[in-house]
This record gives C-alpha cells, sequence and structure tokens, in this order.
C-alpha cells in the first residue's frame, strides 16, 4: 500500500510512523513548509530553544500517548505556570486563592475564600457562570471576568464571549486552591532535545518520504491508495461553500541582553497592550545563559496566505464545516485529520490520540 500525507504536523508524522513501522506501508509525506513539526516546530539559537509558533507545552492523562511519545524522546518535566498582569500585579491563572489574596485586600479575599470553601471542595473548578449564580460570589465572579476574561477575548477573538462556543469560556475556570499549575494532567514536559528533534526521530523509517516547499496541488495523487489531508479541508475543495474562519498570529520574536526578562514563561496581559502575552522561551527547559529571547504574541484576522491557529467555534462556523464533511463523505481512502482538516483545535495528546485510534481502524481493515 501506498500512502500520501499531506501535512508535515504532528497528526502526519504519528500517522506515517505508524502506517510504515507497523504496517511496512510506504509513504510519502509533503508540506507546504520548509520544515517538519507544524506549529511544534522549535530550533536553537544560542542556547536556547524558541518555539516559533508559541509556547507548546505537552500534558496528558493519557498512558497510551505518554508511552508512545517516550519512545522517541525524554520529557525534561517541566510544569507550566500562567502569569496574568492584573491592576500591576502578576498573578496566577486560572485565577485561584492565590490570585485573590494578591488582588484584595485581606480582610475582603479571607472572606471570600471562606465563602468559595464552604460552598466547593478544597482544588476543585468552577466555572465563571456557575460563580455568577451565586449571590454573595456574583462580585467576585464579575471581576475575574471583567480582568482575565473578557478583554483577553476581545483581543484574541475580535468578537463578544457569547459569539463564541461555551467551550471556550469553560477553558478558563476559576481554581479553589493553590495549585498554580495551568494544567493538572498526570503526565507534562517539554521534550530534552525540543519538538523538531523528536518529529525526526518519528520517520526515521526508509519507507517514509519527506518532500518540504511542496504544495499539494503540484502533486499528482495517481497511485496512492490513501490520503491523508491535513490542510483546509475547504481548501481541499476549492472554497466551494465559503472559507472556514480561522484567527492567526503574529510573532514578534526579539533577543534581550538580560538574563531574565520577566518572572516567568508566560505572562498574559489582558487589558493592557495590543498584544495577548510574551514568552520567554528559556524558561522551558531551564536554560542558563546572559542573554533571554522572548516572543510577543500578537492575534490577527485570518487572510489567505497567513497560517491557521485557531479555528473560530460557534454554530454557524460548524454548519459550514458539516457541508463540506458531507462533501468528503462521498470519497472513499481520503481522510481528514488533524486541527485544519477536522475544523477542531486540539492540544497535542488529543491530536496524537485521534491518529492512534485512526490508525487502530485502519490496522484493522488491512
Amino acid at each position: 500500500m501506498r500512502n500520501l500525507i499531506v501535512g508535515a504536523g504532528i497528526s502526519g508524522l504519528v500517522l506515517a510512523e505508524r502506517l510504515a513501522n507497523e504496517l511496512q506501508e510506504e509513504v510519502l509525506i509533503i508540506d507546504r513548509r520548509d520544515h517538519i513539526g507544524g506549529n511544534l516546530y522549535d530550533y536553537e539559537d544560542e542556547g536556547i530553544l524558541v518555539h516559533k509558533y508559541g509556547a507548546h507545552i505537552f500534558h496528558t492523562d493519557s498512558n497510551r500517548v505518554w508511552e508512545y511519545l517516550n519512545s522517541f524522546c525524554r520529557f525534561y518535566p517541566y510544569m507550566h505556570e500562567v502569569k496574568a498582569f492584573v491592576n500591576g500585579y502578576f498573578v496566577p491563572v486560572p485565577f485561584n486563592l492565590t490570585s485573590l489574596s494578591m488582588l484584595f485586600p485581606k480582610r475582603l479575599s479571607k472572606k471570600l475564600e471562606k465563602q468559595l470553601l464552604r460552598l466547593y471542595d478544597y482544588e476543585s473548578k468552577v466555572s465563571i457562570l456557575e460563580l455568577s449564580k451565586v449571590q454573595e460570589l456574583k462580585f467576585l465572579s464579575d471581576f475575574i471576568y471583567q480582568n482575565i476574561f473578557y478583554h483577553y477575548t476581545l483581543k484574541q477573538w475580535q468578537c463578544e464571549p457569547d459569539e463564541l462556543d461555551p467551550s471556550v469560556m469553560a477553558r478558563v475556570p476559576v481554581c479553589v486552591g493553590k495549585d498554580n499549575r495551568y494544567f493538572k494532567d498526570k503526565f507534562q514536559g517539554i521534550p530534552f532535545g525540543g519538538y523538531t528533534s523528536m518529529c525526526e526521530k518519528m520517520i526515521q523509517n526508509s519507507l517514509i518520504e519527506v518532500r518540504l516547499n511542496q504544495d499539494f496541488k503540484d502533486i499528482s495523487t495517481e497511485g496512492y491508495d490513501r490520503i491523508f489531508y491535513s490542510g483546509g479541508i475547504d481548501e481541499y475543495f476549492d472554497y466551494c461553500y465559503g472559507e472556514l474562519p480561522y484567527r492567526s498570529l503574529e510573532f514578534d520574536i526579539r533577543k534581550i541582553q538580560n538574563e531574565y526578562f520577566q518572572v516567568n514563561s508566560v505572562v498574559n496581559y489582558p487589558n493592557n497592550y495590543d498584544f495577548t502575552r510574551i514568552i520567554e522561551y528559556k524558561y522551558f527547559l531551564d536554560q542558563k545563559t546572559p542573554h533571554s529571547i522572548v516572543g510577543f504574541e500578537y492575534p490577527r484576522k485570518y487572510k489567505k496566505g497567513m497560517e491557521r491557529f485557531y479555528p473560530i467555534p460557534n454554530n454557524k462556523n460548524k454548519k459550514l464545516y458539516e457541508r463540506y464533511l458531507q462533501e468528503a463523505s462521498r470519497f472513499k481512502n481520503i481522510y481528514f485529520i488533524g486541527r485544519l482538516g477536522e475544523y477542531q483545535y486540539y492540544d497535542i495528546d488529543k491530536a496524537i490520540l485521534k491518529i492512534l485510534e485512526l490508525f487502530d481502524i485502519i490496522k484493522a481493515r488491512a
């Protein structure tokens, strides 16, 4: 069997690795970019590993995904924390009891903490929406919504929060505890050698060929038994039903002649400035250098030719995607995979698990 995989991001690479190593099938991977790894791509610059397309921290509760990746790399046990600049303080995000004590007078913060602990278990997560329904906590809910969530959403998505799917708001809970970690998953970390090195090891098989700077439109699909397409599903069908909307990002990566630039690896700016956050990359692997490298992240409206980062989750866009999905169902042995092929934002582990489950189906049919 011969396979064509369009896109050398994590979804395409995992699939290529499984097809070649498990089924001994030939695979051609093409990508219009000049590197593998998709948005996971990183590179070293004077002793600092830089994530070109924003901060990428691996986290999962899946033993299967964790064991799979550890066959290609070892992980530095990095536990991600995010700070937000609010009212002059760098406070933990998601908002927690530590954030509460930093932003409010002691007497008020203790009163609110007592009310939270009376209603919710310690270290539990509560949505802002749920908090707003409790009369004595509505003040706190409104404060968090305005200072942590609302203005950040306006910058990131350029629309009101209620225009987005509720899942977006659900990603910003209040944590009734003092665990400052952004993720609570059992396994967390960053590959010691970086994501690019991990990806390179995945495709070290003579049955796998990679062609970079190669557009799908410029290649013949004759002779391939299966096609796996991880580009935009709307682009594949030449936008016949219209474009699926995305948000894009612009990164201003700068070298700083100080040992450190900020207090943390990632600092969000929900209310100040036109960038959403600043990333300081050397924190990820605790790299020691006399200088630092930081990335200012600016949200941008997607236009053709830009990188697509975030599908915009709402009912209108979901219906448009479903029209393309119905069109795709007419074709046998063409699979639309990954964030763009499925018009779905995926964390790294979820993207990998999705492909491993797809491979299970393919293997059963082989």
